[in-house]
């Protein structure tokens, strides 16, 4: 996978955790603010990674290997919390506007993408110059 598919990749995903997140708990962020602002930093950090190698790919590569390796560790955390919660507490209410398993499996496989995004980053080391 090139640097710039996955440039496009970064964008995508940081849209789409920022829009989810909206969606997912406008009626509900007051109640406790740093649950809804967590995907925004994994948006703006992958939006800050995207922009630094875009414009110069050999010093932002890193940026870009950053924001996804900080996409994945908050990936982590949110899938497994969500699944041990789907396990042993399914009754639990959830913002979502769609049911908590589906939920689960949509928060796992955005990890699995993020993990995906930064093993191929790493991968696709930028030629010295």
């Amino acid at each position: 996978m090139s640097l710039k598919l996955i440039r496009r990749l970064a964008l995508f995903v940081g849209l789409f955790c920022i829009v989810g997140e909206t969606v997912r708990r406008w009626h509900t962020w007051t109640e406790w603010p740093p649950d809804f602002f967590d995907d925004y930093l994994i948006g703006l950090f992958l939006f800050y990674g995207a922009w630094r190698s875009a414009r110069d790919e050999r010093r932002g590569h890193h940026y870009l290997a950053a924001a996804w390796g900080f996409a994945c560790g908050l990936g982590y955390a949110s899938f497994f919390g969500h699944l041990r919660q789907a396990v042993f507490n399914a009754s639990a209410p959830d913002p979502a506007p769609i049911p908590h398993v589906w939920l689960t499996a949509l928060i796992g496989a955005g990890w699995l993408l993020c993990l995906f995004a930064l093993f191929s980053t790493l991968r696709k080391l930028p030629e010295r110059a």
